[in-house]
């Protein structure tokens, strides 16, 4: 069943943290939903700019409605990752998302709201939600590149004039996480002080956390010993994720770690069976393994177990 953000993030509030989880293709959407069925829990599937144009956005928007009916129990919004004003009004006007991410960080903060503001109005005539964001991650993410250098924490008095200013219904804050394989390579880290003053301000809104993927040293190594080259990778304590929904964080994008799994899977299923050359087996394996992460994963999450009580409070 697909609902918006707003209601999964009004069960959530103070106590766990939704997961979003970008996907691309038929495996993931698979492992995706089995793996938060598995551990009862809301989620969040997080389609990107990228991703539309993989293939092409009616094939993977297909693949995510006949998940939904072969996954009837399954409660999950619809959301777009890092929209451009030309994505977002794409994605309002199909019909189809529940939720869309209107990406102008890297603009002046003038321009950031007036762009935010023109989304959130023709999304809540259409009774979407809107994400927005302040401040700008590190790291690279598709199309989103940013050096550590400029990258720039949320200003907590600028959240607040922000969210008055645009209306949008929550904002990702930049606390010091990054996006991709390669955080906390540098001075980074969790800036837990910045998002409690953050919410003081916005006491009750929801907040975003960007960048979160946990990069698996297990994982890395593994990969590493396929024949993988990721020296270096690290990536957020997954320990610290309840920390953050208690201050307000309702919602944790979750993309790279999904990759490494993926990668970790077919470079040791090629290299234990290099005689294979068809791809359902190791189709196979990665749903397994990918609905296997995402239950661990909604368990740091706190989200693991929820679903019924979600169910309930939609009535």
């Amino acid at each position: 069943m697909i609902v918006t953000t707003k209601k999964l993030f009004e069960a959530a509030y103070g106590k766990y943290a939704i997961g979003a989880y970008n996907v691309n293709n038929l495996e993931q959407i698979m492992g995706l939903f089995r793996g938060n069925i598995d551990s009862q829990a809301p989620f969040i599937i997080q389609i990107s700019k990228g991703a539309r144009a993989y293939t092409d956005k009616i094939m993977l928007e297909g693949l995510i409605r006949s998940a939904d009916q072969v996954f009837p129990k399954a409660i999950f919004a619809v959301h777009l990752d890092h929209g451009d004003e030309a994505s977002c009004y794409d994605c309002i006007d199909s019909g189809f998302y529940s939720s869309v991410m209107i990406d102008a960080s890297a603009e002046p903060f003038e321009k950031n709201v007036e762009i935010t503001k023109r989304v959130v109005e023709a999304a809540h005539k259409k009774n979407i939600v809107v994400e927005a964001e302040l401040g700008q991650l590190g790291g690279v993410e598709e199309h989103v590149k940013v050096d550590e250098a400029n990258a720039k924490l949320t200003d907590p008095d600028q959240a607040k004039k922000f969210v008055e200013l645009t209306g949008c219904d929550s904002l990702a804050c930049a606390i010091g996480t990054s996006h991709g394989a390669f955080k906390f390579t540098g001075s980074q880290g969790l800036h837990f002080d910045v998002l409690s003053e953050i919410q003081k301000r916005l006491p009750g809104f929801p907040l975003v956390m960007h960048g979160s993927s946990s990069v698996p040293q297990e994982e890395v190594a593994r990969i590493n010993a396929a024949g993988g080259n990721l020296k270096g990778a690290k990536g957020v304590d997954a320990d610290q994720f309840l920390q953050a929904a208690k201050l307000g964080v309702t919602k944790i994008n979750i993309d790279t770690d999904g990759r490494l799994v993926w990668t970790r899977v077919h470079r040791e299923y090629f290299r234990d069976h290099p005689e294979n050359f068809d791809l359902r087996p190791i189709g196979k394996e990665f749903m397994a393994e990918y609905a296997k992460f995402i239950a661990a994963k909604n368990v740091k999450l706190g989200s693991a177990g929820q679903l019924e009580a979600v169910r309930k409070y939609l009535g």
